[in-house]
């Protein structure tokens, strides 16, 4: 390893005396370049802060590139020649919404919160310019799609890296003093390797990110990016109840059906499933089913939920509440509307 860290209350510094040979996308310097000190400093994305705090780790007047940051949090995991920083900012917090419910959160709002999860990946070899360049893009493909394959709610993905950064270090291999970096020799790499190594570091390092942050995400998030609220559902509800005024009282009971009928892990699942599949199709990402065309699922799924809640009596009141389609039913696409009818259905019957 021929680097060091150094740690100061308002940066990071990955120090290098023999130079690093680095591609980055960094606030200050991107692109190619031949540097001492990499530095990460608290300066919330101000270009001329994060050179000013940069400055101050560079005493010895060393070459560096800096990139500013509302978080220094960050870990490392090395694999023989590979070292990869990862370092999160993240807005959002997990917060109980029932006993055992829980949903995520942002003090900021969703319009205003951040999750950046950003990298600085070393190499110990001399790294040609050319292979940090397809490195670079390598590392943003392989983000891109592990983050897309792990289909987090709607708007967990709006904030998701839309200011993360990028920097790829090599070493610097021997040059003469005009520092001709393209005519100099490197390092022989079998890049299908170091991709399989550097794709299974990436994931590995986005999947410790989420852990350490505490991010994971339930059914109420998924109902939040659908748009579909609690109170909705229980509006919904009480159009369906017949016979009895309708008090504050009555929808508490409704509200606490809901939640007890989340709680069962088969109607979460059920509605899990209904709101990847509307996805899927509404994507056009099943060749066999047209979107355009009708079909039964939505009905399948509505009674499967409704009978799970109240049985057979609950599978009476699915029929009324999908021929009624009260509240936000009505406005549902074609599988979240017998889904949530099911859910509305079961509930009603049980309070």
């Amino acid at each position: 390893m021929k680097f060091s860290i150094i740690k100061k209350d308002y940066g990071i510094c990955i120090n290098n005396p023999n130079h690093f040979l680095a591609f980055s996308d960094f606030t200050v310097s991107d692109g190619i370049d031949i540097v001492e000190n990499v530095n990460i400093v608290n300066a919330k994305n101000d270009f001329k802060a994060a050179a000013k705090k940069a400055e101050i780790f560079n005493e010895s007047k060393g070459s560096y590139i800096a990139q500013a940051t509302e978080s220094l949090d960050y870990f490392t995991n090395t694999y023989d020649d590979l070292t990869i920083f990862t370092f999160m900012a993240n807005d959002v917090i997990i917060e109980d919404f029932t006993d055992n419910l829980q949903v995520a959160n942002s003090p900021k709002g969703f319009g205003d919160a951040r999750i950046n999860l950003s990298h600085v990946i070393y190499i110990d070899k001399a790294v040609s310019p050319k292979d940090l360049l397809m490195i670079f893009k390598l590392i943003t493909g392989i983000k891109a799609k592990v983050l897309a394959d792990m289909a987090l709610p709607l708007h967990i993905q709006n904030i998701l890296n839309t200011d993360d950064f990028l920097a790829v270090l090599g070493n610097l291999p021997d040059i003469d003093e005009s520092l001709d970096i393209n005519n100099a020799e490197y390092d022989d790499i079998d890049f299908d390797d170091l991709k399989t190594r550097i794709s299974d570091a990436v994931e590995i390092s986005l999947e410790d990110a989420f852990e350490k942050l505490n991010l994971t995400f339930g059914i109420l998030d998924y109902f939040v990016a659908e748009g579909i609220l609690i109170g909705d559902l229980v509006d919904a509800g009480m159009e369906l109840v017949e016979g009895v005024e309708i008090t504050d009282e009555l929808k508490d009971k409704m509200k606490a059906q809901i939640f007890k009928s989340l709680n069962d892990t088969n109607v979460a699942a059920l509605l899990a499933a209904a709101m990847r599949f509307e996805q899927d199709v509404t994507g056009n990402r099943i060749r066999e089913i047209n979107a355009s065309k009708d079909f039964h699922t939505s009905d399948v799924l509505g009674l499967a939920i409704s009978n799970q809640i109240a049985g057979t009596k609950g599978i009476f009141n699915f029929n009324r509440c999908i021929e009624a389609k009260p509240g936000i039913i009505w406005g549902l696409p074609q599988i979240l509307d017998g889904a949530f009818a099911g859910l509305i259905a079961g509930c009603v019957t049980k309070i």
